[in-house]
């Protein structure tokens, strides 16, 4: 029987337990990335564990996210990521070099390697072959520590691919359409793996914006095969060296199969709030447009803006629109700046801002109160944007460009115009945004620790009753931005813990935060898909700090659940779904025998409230069981 090409690596990887789905198992991990909303808390959990420098054969730590510099917070943060990366030998990306999954595919990322990142987009280095996983900020810590990361190994996915994209359908519509199929919890616990003759069709840029967008699926991580288009690629980059050849065995079984026929695709549009609501644009309808918004780690590539500057060359962004563009490198920037496209988009009347992450995070540019957006992004959670009350579409660059000029939500392939093709071009390598590590040593190292940066919360041991009060009773996908809101206002506060617990679950429940000093012990009731979204395990570390001691759900996110137990939060999921509606605001629980509990299969929660006993599931691997036990993982690892 053949192998998937997901098992070729994990098995290459493989350090300890047995590669078949559902089982614990541990693989070698050959880079890690952070970025700067995570990173400070990455950099202090390092300095926790007191190693001296880090295992892997490349870790980087990028800025790329809280880069609008308002006060003092961000910039000390910025020193602070710095001075603990020239202390463990971890290369520095400066503010301004680009986004990290763009600069990483650029400059680092290698077929046939495996790389974990403390952003869930992380899965952007499948488009090169990668096994790349986006995990919490600790777990990264842990494998610049160890060298190591432990996961359930996942089933893996066939998605074949046929034919070939027509003019105005691009990788965007691609990855629109199979969140369609699967939706947001379709790819729990699996690999996305795509084959077929429809590969050789895709660039590695086409191919990265399918597997970053993989990350909505709530999927482990997607990939690709390395082909002749890795080494073009690769070769563009002046890294032809790194290219292998990697494919699945043509006898591979998957556990579920899907097939997409490129050649049928249409221009698509993920509609207001989840990046599965979608529907074609010419069923959705001309809707009037207020702002346009072009970049993330989805669709900043060369290739998808210099499609851009052609659709805007020679034409005016409608008066109506504001249109706003974020290049994924400062490598894209300067060829752009040489070839005259930047002057093209300028000139059309568009706003060119950062190489950064910027409104994709709701770092600026939110739009105006009840505003359509469209967004070549890869969220439009409601809120997300800055605006509460904005709809955000997700669409393609080119839908994205054409819209702008026409002022309303438009298909290209409606508009009777031709879309020229982007020619290949070399880019220079440039590293002068990179601050390499030199004769690093902790010992003679200092660490910038501005006022603003807070000690992480810390658990205690599991206790032999564990107690708490119901304080929240959400809904169904429940994402991290509504745990821990993400925006210009909080993302300088990302180091201050104490500080951004006050604005915890906010956005559903403004009396949250007070409601748990209250109480003093927590205890969180949610639905489907809980913890959906960013890999932030601020969304754990808040909740630790106000006294959250369990989340009882119907189902969890992977990244949260695994945050969750990385700060010995216990996540129970419901036998029976049907008991959802059994808990209530003010509910007294206990948990009676924690310990003997836990490492057993059924864990009963006592309603004292109302007299009744509920069954739920932890499905805890045997080092999870060990985190709660001890009340999370750097105990369990410091013992």
């Amino acid at each position: 029987m053949g192998k998937t090409l997901a098992y070729k690596i994990l098995e290459q990887h493989l350090v300890a337990g047995t590669l078949s789905p559902g089982e614990e198992i541990t693989i070698k991990i050959d880079q890690t990335l952070t970025q700067d909303s995570t990173g400070t808390m990455v950099y202090l959990q390092l300095e926790a564990m007191e190693v001296n420098s880090v295992q892997t054969e490349l870790s980087v730590a990028y800025i790329d996210h809280n880069t609008l510099q308002t006060g003092f917070e961000n910039a000390d943060d910025h020193e602070f990521i710095k001075s603990v990366a020239q202390r463990h030998g971890v290369l520095f990306s400066k503010p301004g070099n680009g986004i990290c999954h763009q600069l990483h595919l650029e400059n680092y990322g290698k077929p046939g390697k495996t790389l974990i990142g403390s952003d869930s987009h992380t899965p952007t280095g499948g488009g090169l072959g990668m096994i790349a996983i986006g995990a919490g900020g600790l777990d990264v810590a842990v494998a610049m520590a160890k060298g190591t990361y432990s996961l359930t190994a996942p089933k893996v996915v066939k998605v074949e691919l046929k034919g070939a994209l027509r003019e105005w359908v691009s990788a965007k519509d691609v990855i629109l359409y199979v969140l369609k199929q699967l939706t947001v919890k379709g790819g729990v616990g699996k690999i996305i793996e795509y084959t077929g003759e429809g590969v050789k069709n895709l660039s590695v840029t086409d191919r990265a914006t399918i597997t970053n967008m993989g990350a909505e699926l709530g999927a482990t991580t997607s990939i690709f095969p390395s082909d002749e288009n890795t080494l073009a690629y690769l070769k563009s980059q002046g890294r032809a060296d790194d290219y292998i050849p990697l494919s699945a065995d043509a006898d591979a079984v998957y556990d579920e199969e899907l097939t997409v026929d490129l050649d049928l695709l249409t221009p698509l549009a993920a509609m207001p709030h989840s990046p599965d609501n979608v529907d074609s644009i010419e069923h959705i309808g001309e809707i009037k447009v207020d702002q346009v918004a072009i970049g993330s780690c989805t669709n900043s590539s060369y290739t998808d803006l210099m499609k851009v500057a052609a659709i805007l060359k020679g034409k005016k962004v409608h008066p109506d629109v504001s249109l706003v563009i974020s290049p994924g490198s400062s490598k894209i920037m300067a060829k752009m700046a040489e070839n005259g496209a930047l002057t093209d988009i300028i000139n059309a009347g568009a706003r060119v801002i950062e190489n950064a992450c910027g409104p994709c995070i709701g770092m600026g540019q939110s739009p105006k109160s009840g505003a359509v957006s469209l967004r070549t992004f890869n969220r439009n959670f409601k809120g997300r944007s800055g605006t509460l009350d904005a709809n955000v579409y997700l669409v393609s660059p080119e839908t994205a460009a054409i819209s702008a000029v026409k002022g309303v939500l438009t298909s290209g392939m409606a508009c009777g115009e031709r879309l020229p093709e982007v020619a290949a071009v070399d880019f220079t390598p440039n590293d002068n945004f990179v601050v390499y590590p030199q004769g690093h040593d902790k010992n003679n190292t200092e660490v910038a620790m501005g006022p603003n940066i807070k000690p992480f919360p810390r658990n205690t041991s599991l206790p032999e009753n564990l107690e708490a009060k119901v304080v929240l009773h959400a809904g169904d996908n429940i994402t991290t931005d509504d745990i821990m809101p993400s925006d210009s206002r909080l993302l300088p506060y990302r180091s201050n813990i104490p500080h951004l617990s006050n604005y915890c679950f906010e956005k559903i429940d403004a009396e949250f935060s007070a409601r748990c000093k209250e109480a003093g012990k927590c205890a969180i009731i949610g639905g489907e898909n809980y913890g959906q979204g960013s890999s932030r395990e601020h969304a754990a570390l808040a909740p630790l700090y106000l006294g959250v001691k369990f989340v009882v759900a119907k189902s969890f996110a992977r990244i949260h659940r695994s945050n969750l137990i990385n700060s010995g939060i216990l996540p129970l999921v419901l036998e029976n779904p049907a008991d959802y509606d059994a808990f209530a605001l003010g509910d007294e629980l206990v948990i009676e025998n924690a310990p003997q509990q836990v490492r057993g299969e059924t864990i009963e929660i006592k309603n004292v409230t109302k007299g009744t006993v509920c069954k739920t599931r932890a499905n805890l691997s045997a080092q999870e069981t060990d985190m709660i036990l001890k009340g999370g993982k750097i105990n369990a690892i410091k013992g």
